[in-house]
């Protein structure tokens, strides 16, 4: 017998389409929702709406275009982050990864690690049974919960002390929690209440 979809459950899938509002390209998500937002995603400034589903395309794009020089605005600040970056995109800057740099950066972090196992620890209530360094290209790190290995960005030897912290005590909360919802969302605010800053700042930085 074929599935069909409650009408409830048909009502609460979202759909997405594309929009070109004055040459900014829009992703706009059609979700059960009463409201419209929009959202600016670092570090690239991809925009999307999250609108009603039965809201008219006039009405969105009106919406967009009274928010534009608070758009620009938001886009030049992550543009100026990118750029800020202590490790900047390679074809900007001729970046290139040298065996010195990543014992550089291997050498940061390993520096660091002791002191912030034995300072996290405690609080959070388990640590990795093993922890690698490796440069990654879409991420900033990962974590096997079944095996407790965390793997670390090499890259993060290369920034702010702070950003290394809040990596690894993001990785050490998948230790208790496998997705980011609000369970991970509870542990990782009790821990770290700025984590949402520290994250929305991170994800402004290139992963080489």
């Amino acid at each position: 017998m074929p599935y069909r979809p409650s009408s409830r459950s048909r009502s609460s899938v979202s759909t997405s389409s594309s929009l070109n509002v004055d040459g900014l390209s829009i992703t706009v998500v059609r979700k059960p929702i009463k409201n419209m937002y929009l959202r600016i995603k670092p570090p690239n400034g991809d925009m999307v709406v999250s609108a009603p589903k039965r809201m008219s395309e006039r009405t969105i794009v009106d919406f967009v275009r009274g928010r534009r020089a608070w758009i620009d605005g938001n886009v030049r600040k992550m543009q100026h982050a990118r750029q800020q970056s202590l490790v900047s995109e390679p074809e900007r800057t001729g970046f290139v990864w040298t065996d010195d740099l990543r014992k550089q950066a291997a050498a940061n972090i390993n520096a660091q690690l002791p002191g912030l196992l034995a300072q996290w620890g405690p609080v959070i209530g388990r640590t990795p049974t093993h922890i690698t360094l490796r440069l990654m290209t879409t991420r900033w790190g990962s974590c096997t919960p079944k095996t407790g290995r965390i793997r670390l960005n090499l890259q993060l030897g290369l920034m702010e002390p702070r950003f290394l912290e809040y990596v690894l005590v993001h990785e050490m909360t998948h230790l208790w929690e496998c997705g980011h919802g609000v369970g991970f969302q509870r542990r990782i605010g009790s821990y770290l209440p700025n984590w949402r800053e520290l994250r929305r700042e991170l994800n402004r930085r290139v992963v080489l």
